[in-house]
Formats: C-alpha cells, sequence, structure tokens
C-alpha cells in the first residue's frame, strides 16, 4: 500500500487564491453582515478579502459559529475544541446551520451546496470543509462517530477492558472519550484509599483509539479490509504523564496518524482533561494485516470468536491486541 500518510503530508500546500479588489464600500457592507460578531472576526474577514490568505478563515468561521450559538455556550469555542458537536454540544440546529452557512458564503464569497451540510458534524468538521473549498482542495470523508454499541461490536478488545465511551473517526484522526467511573477492577489496588487512573491504562486507552482507526478510517487496498485479529502493540516513544486522573474525570483521546505502511502504523496521541493535558505519546506503533472483504472475521460481540466460522477460527491469532503489552 503507498505510504498514504506521508505523501499527504509532503504535499506543497496549494497557493492562496488571488483576492478579488475589496473597496471600501465591501468593507461597509462586511461591517453590516458581521455587527452581531466579535471584532476578532470582522478583522480576521477584512484580512482574507483583502489577501485571500486561507490561514484567516479558521477565525472567521469560528466567529460566524459563536455568533449563532447561545451565551452560555460561547466559552467552548474559545477553547478552540474541533471536536465539539454542532448538535449535541453547541445546541446548533438544522435552520441555524443554515444561518450559519448563508452568513459564511457572504463573508467568504464562496458557495455551498445544502447536499455538502450533512456530513458537518463538528467545528473541526466545518473548518476543514470551508478550508478545503477556499483552496480548491479535494473535500475528505466525513467524520463517523462511533457509539459504545459499536465500538465494542468491532474491537478485538472487550469489556471490562474497553476504554472507550464513544468513539469519531475520520480520514486523519480518531478521538474519544471515557468516564473514569471509580468502579473499574484495578482501582482497588491503585492506589490504597487513592484510587487513581494507571497511565499505563491511559495509553492503553490511545492504543485502543489507534486500533478503532486502523477498523473504521484507515485506507485499505481494493477489496480488503484490515483484520481485527491482526492488530498488535509494538511500542511507543515520547511518552509523558502531565495530571493525575481520578474517578469522574472525562478523558478526551486524540490520534493522529503519522506513518502507515503496512505492516506498521505509527501515530501520535494526547489525552485532555478540559483543557488540561494528561498524557502525550510521541509514537504508538502498532502491526497490522489485511484480509480479503469477503472473508473478514466476524465481528466479535464478546471475548471469544465463537460467531466466527472454524476456518475463519482457525486462522486468527490468539492473543489479544493490546493487552499483552501492559504485561510486556
Amino acid at each position: 500500500m503507498p505510504d498514504a500518510v506521508s505523501a499527504h503530508s509532503a504535499a506543497p500546500k496549494p497557493t492562496p487564491t488571488p483576492p478579488k479588489a475589496f473597496a471600501p464600500e465591501d468593507e461597509a457592507a462586511l461591517r453590516e453582515a458581521l455587527k452581531r460578531c466579535s471584532p476578532s472576526t470582522f478583522e480576521a474577514a477584512v484580512q482574507y478579502r483583502r489577501t485571500g490568505n486561507p490561514e484567516h478563515v479558521p477565525a472567521v468561521v469560528i466567529g460566524v459559529i459563536e455568533r449563532f450559538v447561545e451565551p452560555d455556550l460561547r466559552t467552548k469555542l474559545k477553547d478552540a475544541d474541533d471536536d465539539l458537536r454542532l448538535i449535541e454540544d453547541l445546541g446548533i440546529d438544522s435552520l441555524t446551520m443554515m444561518e450559519i452557512v448563508i452568513l459564511v458564503e457572504d463573508v467568504l464569497q464562496m458557495s455551498i451546496n445544502n447536499d455538502e451540510l450533512r456530513n458537518l458534524r463538528t467545528v473541526g468538521d466545518v473548518k476543514t470543509f470551508i478550508d478545503c473549498k477556499i483552496r480548491g482542495l479535494p473535500l475528505p470523508k466525513p467524520t463517523k462517530f462511533i457509539p459504545i454499541e459499536h465500538v465494542a461490536a468491532v474491537m478485538p478488545v472487550q469489556p471490562p477492558f474497553l476504554f472507550l465511551n464513544e468513539a469519531s473517526v475520520s480520514s486523519t484522526a480518531a478521538n474519544g472519550k471515557y468516564k473514569i467511573s471509580g468502579q473499574e477492577f484495578f482501582l482497588q489496588g491503585h492506589f490504597k484509599d487513592n484510587p487513581v487512573m494507571p497511565a499505563s491504562i491511559m495509553l492503553e486507552a490511545l492504543g485502543q483509539l489507534a486500533v478503532l482507526y486502523l477498523l473504521e478510517g484507515a485506507p485499505t487496498e481494493p477489496g480488503k479490509v484490515v483484520s481485527a485479529q491482526m492488530i498488535f502493540f509494538t511500542g511507543c516513544e515520547g511518552v509523558r504523564a502531565h495530571r493525575v486522573c481520578k474517578p469522574g474525570d472525562i478523558l478526551t483521546l486524540s490520534i493522529k496518524p503519522k506513518r502507515m505502511k503496512m505492516p506498521l502504523a505509527t501515530f501520535e496521541g494526547s489525552i485532555r482533561v478540559g483543557q488540561e493535558k494528561a498524557v502525550i505519546a510521541e509514537e504508538i506503533t502498532l502491526t497490522y494485516g489485511f484480509v480479503e472483504a469477503a472473508n473478514a472475521p466476524v465481528a466479535i460481540n464478546g471475548a471469544t470468536h465463537a460467531e466466527a466460522t472454524p476456518e475463519q477460527t482457525a486462522s486468527l491469532p490468539s492473543p489479544t491486541p493490546l493487552r499483552a503489552a501492559l504485561n510486556a
């Protein structure tokens, strides 16, 4: 398989589109259109219209979204979290989304097809979509949101050793959340009368998110899929723990592929609690392999291969991916 991630990251950045003439009356019209937005949004819009530099676009998009979000939710946008969901986290319904799009079209002088809006689920989706439209780049595949039921259905690692409550996967990254309930079996002894999430378990959670990316978002060869039973942990580098995590904390996990060329996939990962760094891993490396799509093992909904055919089961390796890493 071609080294898709490396090739994409090495591609030259497109030259910004030459700006159209920006007359004083244009600035006055822009000021009127953005009169309920912050001054910084207006300034970013002016700079974009004068220079055509797409680096100003994210500030415009965030500023326009902020204009339509309830005041008590605007602090979330100031944290610049691309994982924020438009509906669930910001309360943006379909009509409000149309208002946002119309204003963005007017300010940035671009056209957006209504059908293209269906795949925009997060703030990051909107920013990436607008940036691709501005630069004339192909639109990325939509982010796939994966509830816990589906996570458990596709993952080889199962409860009580599954540390993802929900996840989202795109072509360039995966994000997840896990709430430390306090009922985890290992907290009984880590530590006595002072339950603390082990850093090694948080690293395991990042590894599990990387597994999910390979299964749900990674590029594959025609007619083939990544086998859930052929993904194994091989190593990690540059791991740092920055924060003690305790019951009640919600871990926000993020991984991005750095290099992918079968049989190795290397990711960078991080965990936050709110806006505080908890753990970073500069490199997490997994091995993986393909199987023919028609012969892919049945999704495991437990810790066994009971639903797979005898022929499929015979060809599967026995160790559970990643679990052995903590005991190595």
